[in-house]
C-alpha cells in the first residue's frame, strides 16, 4: 500500500524558512505525482505544490509562487517542500498527497506536520 510520512513543520519567524519532508513507501515512486496541501484554521484545504515525474514540471499555488520551491528525491521516495520567506498567513497544517497515476487525483495523504509563523 502507498504510505507517506510528513515532517519538518514547527514554529519560525517571520521572514524564516522551513523545509518539509515526506518520505513514501510503495512501488514505482519515481512516476508518482506528489503534492503538497494545507489547511489554515477555519479554512477548506488548499493547494500549494505539487511535481510530476518529470522533475522539472512543477506547480505552484500564486500564494507561494517564488516563495517556496518543491523537488523530489526519487531514489529516497521523499518529496520536499522548501519555505523560504514565510509569512503568518502560511500557518497551517501542511499534508503530504500522492498520485499514484501521475495525475491530480490525489489520494494518499501523509499525516499532517503542523507549521505556525509568528509575526
Amino acid at each position: 500500500q502507498v504510505q507517506l510520512v510528513d515532517s519538518g513543520g514547527g514554529l519560525v519567524q517571520a521572514g524564516g524558512s522551513l523545509r518539509l519532508s515526506c518520505a513514501a513507501s510503495g512501488p514505482s515512486f519515481s512516476t508518482w505525482t506528489m503534492g503538497w496541501f494545507r489547511q489554515a484554521p477555519g479554512k477548506d484545504r488548499e493547494f500549494v505544490a505539487s511535481i510530476q515525474w518529470n522533475v522539472v514540471k512543477t506547480f505552484y499555488a500564486d500564494s507561494v509562487k517564488g516563495r517556496f520551491t518543491i523537488s523530489r528525491d526519487n531514489a529516497k521516495n521523499t518529496v520536499y517542500l522548501q519555505m523560504n520567506s514565510l509569512k503568518p498567513e502560511d500557518t497551517a497544517v501542511y499534508y503530504c498527497a500522492a498520485d499514484p497515476g501521475g495525475g491530480s487525483h490525489f489520494g494518499f495523504w501523509g499525516q499532517g506536520t503542523q507549521v505556525t509563523v509568528s509575526s
